[in-house]
């Protein structure tokens, strides 16, 4: 009984026990996210002591769009024409060359500012084609009924790095200046290159076409006619866009009073992430992913609109902490509609979609939360894009039913795209033994 209502909470190890590549990843994204995240606060702090300006912050946003919006699409592509395995090694030693010329740049006698937006701009690009074919693998080497636990982990992977990232790079940045945590992503890129090298080939389905034009408008048009889909992308986009308040942290923390806190600033919201991560068993259970997404959405938008009406520091974290296992709660649902319902050889392009849905949203919400701060102040950015996200999700659920409404045990989708990877498994099985019996 015990072992029982500790599985109820504890995280779905099923995924770890069934896939070595997924282990290999899971280890790999740790070390990745741990080093980018080191980066991406360094970054947005070192942009702010060369100019003091909230709306060059909020700048970043404007100039990673364009690369990740067409790199996004591409790569999306690209994913379900070669080899993902090759695509994301080439993409993952691209970024730690593009860690390297922050970290010279950083050593520089008067380090230069205009670096700073080419290299964020190539990053946003390369994460664009690497993306879709991460997230893609997934439904690939983990089976159908543990991709729920399978995003869970990768949740949990996330906040590892989400966590320590900022953390160690808010102190690192104070006490020792930009360029030790370059060189700490730096690090961290070599270590994952040297882990994407062991995993398993992951050639494209048989007869993918080269990527075009066509097969991005084919997945586009595939995506519009699953309302369920739809309403995924577009309530994950509205959560980012109103209320996505990260580039201006700098500036609340100098409000509170509190810039020693920053960087705890940036991890609240993982920590969040991490605690429903750390009790995620139950959602192995869900079958209504749908009400999951929504839900989290809400919670998320009006746990940022507290936050900036709260004087108190404490108050804050605990408001972004909430706003995180929302967040983390909300993409559960979402990775596990996408992953449940996408046919394989589409994936890819789906999956380059996905990454507009969450990622331009907070590119775009970087923006908007630079430029309100800029007008109206830091604290009514906060609430007034909490609120925004709250009203624009109740309304984005009353318009799209079907996504409310999904269940996994009946949606045809979900059903048809189980059945194919048990006859895949099926198939390879009978290949192995045949292989055996003629040795």
């Amino acid at each position: 009984m015990k072992t029982s209502r500790r599985a109820r909470v504890l995280p779905d190890l099923a995924p770890f026990r069934s896939s070595r590549d997924f282990r290999l990843l899971f280890v790999q994204g740790t070390v990745t996210f741990f080093g980018s995240f080191m980066a991406m606060i360094a970054l947005p702090l070192q942009i702010k002591h060369l100019t003091d300006s909230p709306l060059a912050v909020g700048a970043m946003g404007a100039v990673e769009l364009v690369p990740l919006v067409v790199c996004g699409l591409y790569g999306g592509a690209l994913a379900d024409a070669v080899d993902r395995r090759r695509l994301i090694l080439l993409t993952e030693a691209g970024l730690g060359v593009l860690a390297l010329v922050l970290l010279v740049n950083a050593l520089l006698p008067e380090p230069l500012l205009w670096p700073l937006y080419v290299v964020a701009a190539g990053v946003s690009g390369l994460t664009g084609l690497q993306r879709p074919a991460l997230d893609s693998l997934m439904a690939r080497i983990v089976p159908h009924e543990q991709l729920t636990a399978a995003a869970a982990l990768n949740g949990l992977r996330y906040q590892i790095g989400a966590i320590g990232g900022p953390a160690l790079a808010g102190l690192v940045v104070a006490y020792a200046g930009h360029a030790p945590a370059y060189g700490i992503t730096v690090a961290g890129f070599l270590l994952s290159v040297l882990l994407c090298t062991r995993l398993a080939p992951a050639p494209a389905v048989r007869g993918a076409e080269r990527p075009s034009l066509r097969g991005i408008a084919e997945g586009a048009r595939y995506a519009w006619s699953r309302p369920v889909l739809m309403g995924t992308y577009a309530v994950d986009m509205a959560a980012m866009f109103f209320a996505f308040p990260n580039a201006i942290f700098p500036f609340l923390a100098d409000e509170l009073d509190a810039v020693w806190a920053l960087g705890l600033m940036y991890a609240a919201g993982s920590v969040g992430s991490l605690v429903l991560g750390m009790t995620s068993g139950w959602v192995s259970r869900v079958r209504r992913h749908g009400l999951l997404v929504v839900a989290g959405a809400a919670v998320w938008g009006l746990a940022i609109a507290a936050a900036g009406w709260s004087g108190s520091l404490w108050l804050v974290l605990v408001c972004l902490a909430v706003a995180g296992a929302a967040d983390m709660l909300s993409g559960l649902g979402r990775a596990t509609i996408w992953n449940q319902t996408i046919p394989e050889g589409l994936r890819g392009r789906l999956a380059g979609i996905e990454v507009l849905s969450y990622s331009v949203g907070p590119q775009l919400g970087q923006v908007r939360a630079g430029t309100m701060a800029g007008w109206t102040g830091t604290r009514a950015a906060f609430w007034s894009g909490g609120l925004a996200c709250v009203a624009s999700v109740a309304i984005l659920a009353a318009v799209l039913p079907k996504l409310i409404s999904y269940d996994a045990t009946t949606d045809e989708d979900a059903l048809r795209r189980k059945a194919e990877q048990e006859e895949s498994r099926r198939d390879a099985g009978r290949e192995s033994g045949a292989a055996a019996e003629a040795l």
